[in-house]
């Protein structure tokens, strides 16, 4: 007889359930034999005080410099301070969800960005995310934002030139490929639009370009993105964007992000170009986060390593070496300045870091001479062993006459009498000045800048007058481009200028300036 309260199938159940039990536990003591549990350590640490642009934490003892931390609501933060008893956080983003009393902790990531051709086309900012609604970058490798300078053993000579299509640049002040050349003036004189007309010259000479907006207002950025598209420039360009409405430390970061983007093509033997728009701005955000972070002030309230902050960041522009690629970095910094005061601290820095600058006048652009480029006070310290050969025949004379005009012009205003030999000098200089104007993105290629400044030159526009001289300048390129291929041709290619080269173009212009007399009687 069974007893009271159980039944066959109840006994059969709890075998079944036994039997499962005893393979469960079969199948864990297989895991737990084959896995093993590992502990995660996080350090946390909580914020303390929240500042504009920065905030100050309590905790992560084994943070490191520079290192990310991440913060509430996704917002990352630099390492910037370590003290003993606390940590300074440069915030990357707005702080408006930041309180005292958040968390924060590590992420063992040094700040780096994407790199690599998915990124050519594209505008970013400073932490390489995309601005242009164009999806996601999928890039398959970052590198860290602050990178070491190349080695003097890895640097090459500056040897090849990179034009800007200005003739006043291109003659006088020639860039070379690795140099770094040093844009400054005035606000509102025209030191982005320069740095425009080069990014749209290199339009098909394997030239990549990088530019980096550093605390400019919404609208330019926009204006100067604009012009880009307009003239199918983004197709061979990156930009980099801090606009002055993010926080100082995003301005602070994005010339090191845009030049590590740079450096990753310099690597793979291409020529780059990069453009930071401004370096003043930049000089400002640091300013002020070193200010609000306590670090004791020097010359004008800045920090006293502001020199070094420039100097390790225009480093990285070089030529380097066949081995080592044969790629170049070339940087045009923009700098502003105060009254024409190129001795104040922040400008007098960058000239000593970089190889040349060009100086615009904020008369020249009152008067409508464009570019405004002073040529008496601008220099390049290299470009000119890598100017192309065609421009030497014609570049030193231009130079020189050039000054004579400068000098004489100021005694002319003053009534002087002067002999003939003056005037022919003045009126000369009047046209070279004219010749020396050019309209904003109307880079001209290398044969037609060669053919106007040598009409200059050998004085073949001294019949002409001032007014019309932007008509003959146009004529003479048209000639000079129909009816001379072969001499064209060759100047492009890096050839000099022959005896016979020379006097082909002076034919076809005297034939095109003596057309021009006949139609002014």
């Amino acid at each position: 007889m069974q007893k009271p309260g159980k039944t066959a199938g109840s006994h059969l159940s709890q075998e079944s359930l036994r039997d499962c039990a005893e393979e469960a536990l079969a199948v864990v003591e297989e895991v737990l034999a084959t896995e093993r549990a590992e502990l995660t350590v996080h350090e946390m640490g909580r914020v303390v005080s929240v500042g504009p642009g920065v905030a100050r934490l309590h905790g992560l003892p084994g943070v490191q410099a520079e290192e990310l931390v991440s913060l509430h609501d996704g917002l990352l933060g630099l390492a910037y301070n370590l003290d003993p008893t606390e940590v300074g956080i440069v915030l990357l983003g707005q702080s408006q969800g930041l309180t005292a009393g958040s968390f924060a902790h590590r992420t063992g990531r040094i700040l780096d960005v994407p790199v690599g051709g998915e990124i050519v086309g594209r505008i970013v900012d400073a932490l390489g995310r995309p601005l242009d609604q164009r999806g996601p970058i999928r890039s398959r490798e970052r590198r860290p934002v602050e990178r070491p300078a190349p080695s003097i053993l890895h640097r090459a000579p500056v040897t090849r030139p990179l034009q800007t299509g200005l003739k006043v640049i291109d003659s006088l002040l020639p860039i070379g490929r690795g140099q770094r050349e040093l844009i400054l003036g005035d606000r509102q004189t025209g030191k982005t639009a320069i740095a425009l007309d080069t990014i749209l010259n290199q339009r098909g000479k394997d030239v990549l370009c990088v530019y980096c907006s550093i605390g400019q207002r919404s609208s330019a950025v926009a204006e100067f993105l604009a012009s880009l598209r307009r003239y199918d420039a983004l197709s061979y360009c990156i930009a980099v964007v801090a606009s002055g409405d993010e926080a100082p430390g995003v301005q602070y970061i994005a010339p090191y992000a845009a030049t590590t983007i740079a450096e990753y093509f310099m690597e793979q033997g291409r020529d780059v170009l990069i453009v930071y728009d401004d370096l003043t701005r930049h000089a400002r955000a640091y300013r002020e986060l070193s200010l609000l972070m306590r670090r004791p002030p020097g010359r004008e309230a800045y920090p006293g390593d502001i020199f070094y902050v420039h100097s390790r960041l225009l480093e990285r522009a070089t030529q380097l070496r066949d081995e080592q690629g044969g790629g170049s970095l070339t940087a045009l910094p923009i700098a502003e300045t105060q009254s024409q005061n190129i001795s104040a601290y922040i400008p007098t820095n960058l000239i000593s870091i970089t190889d040349g600058q060009i100086i615009l006048s904020p008369q020249l652009f009152r008067k409508g001479t464009l570019p405004a480029v002073d040529v008496g006070r601008s220099v390049s310290r290299v470009g000119g062993k890598a100017q192309l050969p065609c421009y030497r025949s014609v570049s030193g004379v231009l130079r020189l006459s050039y000054a004579q005009f400068e000098e004489l012009e100021i005694f002319a205003r003053f009534g002087t009498r002067l002999d003939d030999a003056s005037i022919i000098t003045l009126e000369r200089g009047r046209r070279v000045r004219e010749v020396f104007q050019q309209l904003q993105y109307k880079p001209l290629p290398v044969p037609e800048q060669v053919a106007v400044l040598l009409a200059a030159s050998e004085g073949l526009l001294n019949a002409i007058a001032v007014e019309k001289i932007a008509e003959a300048e146009r004529a003479i390129r048209s000639a000079v481009t129909a009816d001379l291929p072969a001499v064209c041709q060759r100047m492009e290619s890096g050839a000099g200028l022959t005896a016979e080269d020379r006097e082909d173009l002076i034919r076809v212009i005297r034939g095109v300036v003596a057309g021009i007399k006949e139609a002014a009687i």
